[in-house]
């Protein structure tokens, strides 16, 4: 760890780490591998206890980070555990001999070690265990960094915890809702109830419009009053049910006056709390206005549906949720729009993957696909596809916002540069290291819109702006981002920009001029 290392700068740093999260699993995870990778330790473990039981036992290994062992789990009845719970105080052990808290070397080939309280709640005690091979390592810079980073990170898991028991109980209330929702639904159905006999007791609005029923209909036996209107069938389902009290789902008839309706009846038995028999339950549900209204829903929900499945893998959640409730944002077919198209391609690929294995090469790819395609999301970019080795995404489709797309476009093309040049990448490792990227920008006029067939449909974008896009990448040097005069008209003066020469491409005719982004200017 350099000698200017700043605890404040750092714990800021891992801090937009877990601000940026609520899910308690996510928070676990980057609080050990934040915790190990700030302070280059060798050795990061998280122990909790109480976690979903009843009685407090042992604290369990839930995340690790590093290549040594760690035991899955720590007595709590050690001297550790209980001098953290009772003074909820950081413990600093800077050798293996000597001193009463060598417990906290996990590992044998560990020289020191830290141990730090993060109480998820008041019933449940979790620790942070940092371990290092070296000797005395643990100064006052990474104890003031970790110190302020598990007790930021505990209110962040609280924080979790609350969230997710208020989703929990936001759930509940929504059930509830449902749950009275189809009440109110149901009242919009036939209701009838009949005594022992079969004689009618009660009819809502509904059933007395529907099956033509008066006041005079109360006190008559069912069947007497349909005989004339409904099948023979229905009718002795019903004596049936009186008979042997038997409920009768789903039965299907057409009930037969000056406008007939298509029905599906449940007969139900009706019965006190103390389960007496006291008669029939009888609803009557109106099909062909129910194939009515589910015809609409079934409209909206598949909009809704192909929204979600086209768009949910290469687009942010936020402008998923956009579309999703403005489903009338996709026009049908094609629509021409202005946007900003983004190839980036891997330098030296062809040379590196000759006679490798496959399986190899496609983990390469995979790697980096995997961390670029993040960075685009996050940028509010959508994937359009990948061409091998090269990823093509566009900004200003389907939602569009010109000026801010480009800004966009290009602040994402230079992050996934500074993640490629960064010695904590996770991709282009071993033997692929000397691999780079290069990154080519469009801004104009295109088409997008469903290209396929009906068995197969994708959402993509076609055109002039396209293909230049696809010709700018080529001309980008390894570590360049290239875009056009029009991309940098929108740009303001919100970054650092070299021109360079005209260049001509395949398919073009006029030469284009083109611009290097060197990096973003920093704001004040």
């Amino acid at each position: 760890m350099s000698s200017d290392f700043d605890p404040l700068k750092e714990l800021t740093r891992a801090g937009s780490q877990l601000t940026r999260q609520l899910d308690y699993q996510s928070l676990i995870s980057i609080i050990v591998e934040q915790s190990l990778d700030i302070t280059q330790s060798d050795l990061a473990c998280l122990y909790l206890s109480g976690v979903h039981e009843q009685k407090k036992g042992d604290l369990k290994l839930v995340y690790k980070r590093g290549r040594f062992e760690a035991p899955p789990e720590i007595s709590a009845r050690s001297h550790l555990v209980d001098f953290i719970r009772d003074s909820n105080e950081a413990v600093v052990q800077l050798g293996r001999d000597g001193g009463p808290f060598t417990e906290l070397l996990l590992n044998p080939d560990m020289s020191s070690g830290i141990a730090l309280p993060v109480s998820i709640s008041k019933s449940d005690l979790g620790i942070l265990v940092i371990n290092s091979t070296k000797p005395d390592y643990y100064n006052r810079e990474r104890f003031l960094f970790l110190d302020s980073f598990t007790k930021l990170a505990a209110g962040m898991i609280q924080s979790s915890q609350l969230y997710q028991q208020t989703r929990d109980y936001l759930k509940r209330i929504e059930e509830m809702q449902s749950y009275q929702e189809n009440i109110f639904t149901s009242m919009t159905n036939l209701l009838v109830t009949t005594d022992t006999d079969g004689m009618i007791r009660y009819f809502n609005k509904r059933a007395g419009e529907r099956l033509k029923f008066t006041d005079q209909d109360l006190g008559k036996n069912i069947n007497e009053v349909l005989k004339q209107s409904i099948d023979k069938r229905i009718l002795a389902a019903v004596e049936s049910s009186l008979t042997d009290r038997s409920e009768k789902p789903e039965i299907r008839g057409i009930f037969h006056s000056d406008e007939e309706m298509d029905f599906s009846l449940n007969i139900s038995p009706l019965t006190s709390k103390r389960g007496r028999f006291e008669g029939l339950t009888l609803l009557f549900t109106d099909q062909t206005r129910e194939r009515e209204l589910q015809e609409a829903v079934d409209k909206v929900v598949e909009e809704r549906r192909l929204i979600k499945d086209m768009f949910s893998r290469y687009l942010s959640l936020e402008v998923v949720q956009k579309l999703t409730e403005s489903p009338e944002l996709l026009k049908p077919g094609g629509d021409k729009k202005e946007a900003t198209i983004f190839f980036a391609d891997i330098r030296g690929y062809t040379s590196f993957s000759q006679g490798r294995d496959p399986e190899y090469i496609i983990t390469i790819l995979n790697e980096y696909f995997s961390e670029a395609v993040e960075v685009v999301i996050r940028h509010k970019g959508y994937i359009d596809k990948f061409i091998g080795d090269a990823i093509m995404a566009a900004w200003g489709v389907p939602l569009q916002t010109t000026e801010e797309d480009a800004v966009m476009a290009v602040t994402c093309a230079l992050e996934i540069q500074e993640l490629v040049n960064s010695s904590r990448r996770r991709f282009f490792k071993g033997d692929a290291s000397s691999l780079k990227i290069g990154i080519g920008l469009h801004t104009g006029y295109l088409v997008a819109g469903n290209l396929g067939s009906p068995r197969r449909m994708n959402y993509t974008v076609i055109g002039d702006t396209v293909n230049i896009a696809s010709r700018l990448e080529s001309v980008a040097g390894p570590g360049e981002v290239i875009i056009t005069r029009r991309t940098r008209s929108l740009l303001g003066d919100s970054f650092v920009i070299e021109e360079r020469d005209p260049v001509r491409v395949k398919g073009i005719v006029e030469p284009i001029f083109i611009y290097k982004v060197i990096r973003k200017k920093k704001r004040g």
